[in-house]
């Protein structure tokens, strides 16, 4: 019995320490990120996924960096990993209708922005501002 009781406890101890871990490594991601060390951040959000395939943030921030870094398919990728694990993020619906919009997908930038406007919080002012762009740059 009191075998079994040791082996819990030390299977506890390394969980919880794993569990540290990962939470870590989001983290430093954010923090390299606002610094603006792109490279450095992808790594960490990338070690964070490693660990954590659901970590929504982590693919938020991914498609952020891509951005910045110009490569539009990857951060379309990611957007549309944070749409799968979480249909209802506003930030992630928001920059993939700016993404479609800028692309000149004007019927699937529309469709996005209808569907932040049907569950919008934080985005609601964004937004009205996004469907007043795409109406006019539909109509030209």
């Amino acid at each position: 019995m009191k075998i079994i009781v040791l082996k819990l406890i030390i299977i506890f101890y390394f969980l919880v320490n794993t569990l540290h871990a990962k939470s870590e490594y989001f983290d430093e991601g954010v923090v390299l990120y606002n610094k603006q060390k792109f490279k450095e951040a992808q790594f960490k959000f990338e070690q964070e996924i490693v660990f954590n395939p659901k970590s929504e943030l982590s693919y938020l921030y991914l498609s952020k960096i891509f951005n910045k870094l110009d490569k539009k398919d990857l951060e379309e990728q990611n957007l549309n990993t944070v749409m799968l694990l979480n249909p209802k993020n506003e930030e992630a619906i928001y920059n993939l209708a700016k993404l479609k919009l800028a692309s000149s997908d004007y019927k699937k930038s529309k469709e996005l922005n209808n569907r932040l406007g049907s569950l919008c919080s934080k985005f609601c002012n964004k937004n009205s501002k996004l469907k007043i762009e795409i109406e006019n740059l539909s109509r030209k």
